[in-house]
C-alpha cells in the first residue's frame, strides 16, 4: 500500500510512533505543502487527511482514481462530500485521535491571559509602561462548561485544580454524569447567569449553531468572561462584538471564529477586552501523536480486513 499524508504544515508526522509503525507495512510519503493538482496523488492507495485542511469535493474525489481509502483525522467532516465518496468507491474512515487535551488546556490559558491582562501588560512592559492593575483570579469563581463531553470534562478538571466551582450544561446531561466530574448540572440560561467564566466545548451541529446568541449573552454577568475553543459559529459573532463593545460582558478569549483566518480589520481585532489566538487548540505534540497512532491503527485494520471506524452521522 502507498500512503500519502496530506498537509503536514507543522512537519510533525515523521517523528511520530504511528508513522514509524505504519512504515513497516506501507510505503509512506509525507506532503508538507499543498499537493496542487490531483495528479500529484496518482498511485496512492490511501490518504491521511490532516484535520480539515483539504476539502474533498466531488470534483476532487472523482479525480482520485487510485485512492481506495481516505483516513480523516479529528472529529469533524463537514468538508467531505460523503455521497461523492460513495459514488467513487472511496471509503472515508475516521481517526479521531481521542479528544483535544490542547483545546481544554488552552481554554484555561485564555481565561488567565484575559482576566490577568497578560498580553496587554506584556506590551506595556515592553514599551516602558510599568502598570500594576488589580485583576481577578480563577480561585473561588464559577467555571461554566457549555458542552460537558470529553474536552469539557478535561477543562473542568483543570479548573477544579484552580479551586473553581464547576457548573455544566449539555443537551442530554444527567445529574449523575455531571457529578462524575464534580459539576453541578444547570439549564443553559441559568448557567450563563451564574458563571464567572463561560467556556464553550460543544460540537458544532445544526442545533448548536448560534447557541450563544444575543439573548443568551445578555444573561451573562457584566463581570463574566466568555471563552471559545470549540467552533466559532456556536457563538453569534456579531452579537458578541456588540456585547464586548458595550461592556455588557467583561471580555472574551477566542481561538475559533466564523471565518478563519480572521480578517485583519475584523471588529474583534479592535477591541481591548479580548484575547485572540489563531486556532491553536488542535495542533500540539500530544494531538499529532494521537492522530498518527489512530490513523496507523485504521490503515492496519483496513489492510487486515478488520472493521474500521467511520463517521456514523453520514
Amino acid at each position: 500500500m502507498r500512503v500519502a499524508i496530506l498537509d503536514d504544515i507543522h512537519h510533525a508526522w515523521a517523528q511520530t510512533d504511528g508513522v514509524k509503525q505504519l512504515k513497516t507495512r506501507a510505503e509512506v510519503e509525507i506532503l508538507s505543502e499543498a499537493f496542487g493538482a490531483p495528479a500529484r496523488l496518482r498511485g496512492f492507495d490511501a490518504l491521511i487527511a490532516n484535520r480539515e485542511r483539504t476539502r474533498f469535493t466531488r470534483e476532487l474525489l472523482s479525480q482520485l482514481q487510485d485512492v481506495k481509502i481516505i483516513v480523516q483525522t479529528g472529529n469533524h467532516a463537514a468538508h467531505v462530500d460523503f455521497a461523492a465518496a460513495r459514488d467513487c468507491g472511496i471509503v472515508i474512515a475516521q481517526a479521531s485521535g481521542g479528544y483535544s487535551i490542547g483545546a481544554a488546556e488552552l481554554a484555561i490559558g485564555l481565561a488567565q491571559a484575559l482576566m490577568r491582562q497578560i498580553p496587554a501588560q506584556h506590551a506595556n512592559v515592553v514599551n516602558g509602561r510599568w502598570q500594576t492593575p488589580s485583576t481577578p483570579i480563577l480561585h473561588g469563581k464559577t467555571f461554566g462548561v457549555v458542552g460537558l463531553g470529553r474536552v469539557g470534562s478535561h477543562a473542568a478538571g483543570i479548573a477544579k485544580g484552580f479551586g473553581m466551582k464547576i457548573a455544566a450544561w449539555s443537551p442530554r446531561l444527567t445529574d449523575a454524569a455531571a457529578n462524575e466530574v464534580g459539576a453541578q448540572r444547570m439549564d443553559l440560561d441559568a448557567l450563563l447567569g451564574t458563571a464567572d467564566v463561560v467556556s464553550i466545548h460543544a460540537s458544532l451541529t445544526p442545533a448548536s449553531r448560534g447557541l450563544i446568541d444575543a439573548r443568551r449573552l445578555a444573561l451573562m454577568k457584566p463581570s463574566a468572561y466568555l471563552i471559545n475553543t470549540a467552533r466559532g459559529p456556536i457563538v453569534d459573532e456579531a452579537a458578541l462584538v456588540d456585547a464586548l463593545q458595550h461592556r455588557r460582558i467583561a471580555g472574551a478569549g477566542l481561538d475559533v471564529f466564523d471565518t478563519e483566518p480572521l480578517a485583519a480589520q475584523h471588529p474583534l481585532t479592535r477591541l481591548a477586552n479580548v484575547v485572540l489566538t489563531p486556532h491553536l487548540g488542535w495542533p500540539t505534540d500530544d494531538g499529532y501523536s494521537r492522530f498518527a497512532m489512530s490513523a496507523c491503527d485504521v490503515l492496519l485494520a483496513y489492510l487486515d480486513g478488520r472493521p474500521i471506524p467511520s463517521f456514523d452521522a453520514h
